[in-house]
């Protein structure tokens, strides 16, 4: 299937140990976009990591040491922050918390494999024609 289902229930959708005392929640997905929600442990490492995606991250509960290229910022619950693509990044998080990360083009490497195999990209990235 090449996008999620139009609504997701929390209670409902699988969540995903991924190690280190994180755990991952797809929110939903299509070519386009995703929204996953993250689950950091007390003390866990989201170790930093480079990607072609933007990112944008919006803390939900806790507090994390965020680092993008160098800088690191403590960001609280309702901050948030862009990453561009390819910047190296990553976060600490001393209280346990939450995160929301939406991600365009979506993360391939957290769905199954041929994801997006129907996709005609070449279609998709091509300009739309003008309106007469």
């Amino acid at each position: 299937m090449s996008q999620s289902e139009n609504f997701s229930f929390g209670n409902e959708t699988e969540i995903e140990d991924i190690g280190g005392g994180l755990k991952r929640q797809m929110l939903g997905y299509n070519h386009e976009i995703m929204a996953v929600k993250i689950w950091f442990d007390k003390g866990a490492i989201g170790y930093n990591h480079a990607h072609r995606h933007s990112q944008v991250t919006y803390v939900v509960e806790g507090e994390f040491h965020f680092n993008i290229d160098g800088v690191t910022t403590i960001m609280k619950p309702g901050d948030s922050c862009l990453i561009q693509p390819w910047a190296d990044h990553g976060a600490t998080c001393p209280t346990g918390g939450i995160l929301i990360d939406t991600f365009s083009p979506p993360r391939e490497d957290f769905l199954p494999p041929g994801t997006f195999d129907n996709i005609d990209r070449e279609k998709l990235n091509a300009k739309p024609a003008e309106k007469k």
